[in-house]
């Protein structure tokens, strides 16, 4: 943890305009490259979508594991950007380069390490209770996908450090391109149009590995040819170790990769829960699930927005400029999260008819099951918002050990629990299920903010 209490090093412009306007300025692009993100493993979902319900079930699955593992390692990207971020307020061109190349050197171990639990998938998935078929078909979709692993991290620690430098632009162009690339490879593949071979659901793996390849090139392309992001010398003797640049990427970056992993894998377990209960009902969680990710990526890209001005303003020892940037950040993203949960709450209809195609004999069953979870979806934006900005504004201060147990607290023995207990001993099924994990995002909320506000009262 580092918020200074000295003096500040250079004085800013600590207006609430200012902050605010540099709030939207550098969220928007943010907050875009997220959706954008996002919207790959939409398309994915959408288009499998239309071939079956079990395709459907199938890529909800690989894509939930994948994502495990994938989110995991982004807490390493994660830690480079407060890192850069400070260095940045202190005008430390050195160790802005230290932290970002061995944020990539963190991040190609941790791919070595992970690929065998994407490769045998299908025994893991068996093992948690999952249909055969459904697992047969998830881990034929893993282990082509599985090889993007490592452009994808490679790609995250990238962006991180161009976000830390505030190039949110460059950081939404690259990752609109990744979904047009993808985008065009699932029409192609998924159903074998214009002449290309139909590949189906592994045609979508095909399509995902593709997009992450194009955006790490690109990236790389672009801090090169721009002197002021080539002026930091990222591939200069990229083999050369930095020992303590190292172990201060990993010692930020795993608790960030653990408070992570204890909410995503609470989604990922209430997907197995679902699929306990079928394929139909699985089928609608991962719809509701695909809505509320989409709309989560508001508040991550402002979390991302949290971690800069605040690490920014901490690196130069400006107090009351940590203070203000936390505001205004918090109040745009709540002002975000009232207007999703409006929506979910008015067409969740229609929003869930988007995944399917109704000319399919279990669709409209689907369907039905997922209005519900959908409409909770809504429910709890406000809190899931509250909680991944409350995290963003504590990594900007390098706060992340007690936020990670914190974190742990909140997502399991409270949020699961109350997922199991509500979806099966008191037989509420699927919406029991969501009622669970809602409570968890709500207790995370809760003690994220406190956390923050006793920091803030500290110093």
């Amino acid at each position: 943890m580092s918020i200074t209490a000295t003096a500040p090093l250079t004085q800013s412009d600590n207006s609430w305009r200012t902050h605010l306007w540099a709030t939207f300025s550098l969220g928007v692009p943010f907050v875009g490259a997220q959706l954008a993100q996002m919207a790959i493993n939409t398309t994915d979902v959408i288009m499998v979508g239309w071939l079956g319900t079990t395709e459907l079930a199938a890529v909800v699955l690989s894509s939930q594991m994948f994502f495990i593992v994938f989110i995991f390692g982004t807490g390493f990207s994660s830690a480079v950007i407060p890192l850069v971020a400070q260095a940045v307020g202190r005008g430390d061109r050195t160790q802005a380069r230290r932290s970002t190349r061995m944020g990539m050197w963190v991040v190609l171990m941790y791919g070595l390490l992970t690929a065998p639990i994407l490769w045998f998938s299908e025994p893991i998935l068996r093992a948690l209770g999952q249909a055969p078929d459904v697992a047969a078909l998830a881990q034929g979709y893993l282990r082509i996908l599985q090889w993007g692993i490592f452009p994808a991290l490679l790609l995250m620690v990238l962006r991180a450090f161009l976000s830390a430098l505030e190039r949110g632009g460059i950081v939404l162009y690259l990752t609109l391109g990744m979904f047009c690339l993808n985008a065009v490879m699932d029409y192609l593949l998924i159903f074998g149009n214009f002449g290309f071979p139909q590949i189906g659901l592994n045609g979508a793996a095909i399509a995902s590995l593709s997009a992450n390849l194009l955006g790490l090139l690109l990236a790389i392309l672009y801090i090169r040819s721009h002197p002021q992001t080539n002026a930091y010398q990222l591939f200069v003797r990229f083999w050369r170790p930095d020992w303590p640049a190292f172990r201060e990427i990993f010692s930020l970056g795993l608790p960030i990769s653990f408070t992570i992993l204890a909410e995503a894998g609470l989604f990922s377990a209430a997907s197995l829960l679902m699929g306990m209960l079928g394929k139909a009902e699985l089928a609608a969680h991962g719809i509701a699930l695909q809505l509320a990710s989409i709309a989560f990526m508001i508040p991550l890209g402002l979390a991302q927005v949290a971690t800069v001005r605040v690490g920014v303003a901490d690196g130069r020892g400006d107090r009351l400029g940590v203070r203000r940037a936390a505001v205004a950040v918090i109040a745009v993203g709540l002002c975000f999260s009232v207007v999703g949960s409006a929506l979910f709450a008015i067409l969740p209809e229609k929003l869930g008819s988007l995944f399917l195609d109704t000319r399919q004999p279990d669709a409209r069953a689907v369907l039905e099951l997922s209005i519900p979870l959908i409409m909770m979806a809504g429910a709890f934006q406000l809190f899931d918002g509250l909680q991944a900005v409350a995290a963003g504004l504590l990594r900007g201060v390098k706060d992340t050990k007690i936020p990670m147990l914190l974190a742990l607290v909140a997502y399991w023995p409270i949020g699961f629990l109350c997922a199991w207990v509500f979806g099966f001993p008191l037989k509420l099924g699927g919406p029991g299920i969501w009622v669970g994990f809602v409570t968890g995002l709500i207790a995370a909320s809760i003690f994220l903010c406190i956390r923050f506000w006793l920091l803030m009262r500290r110093h």
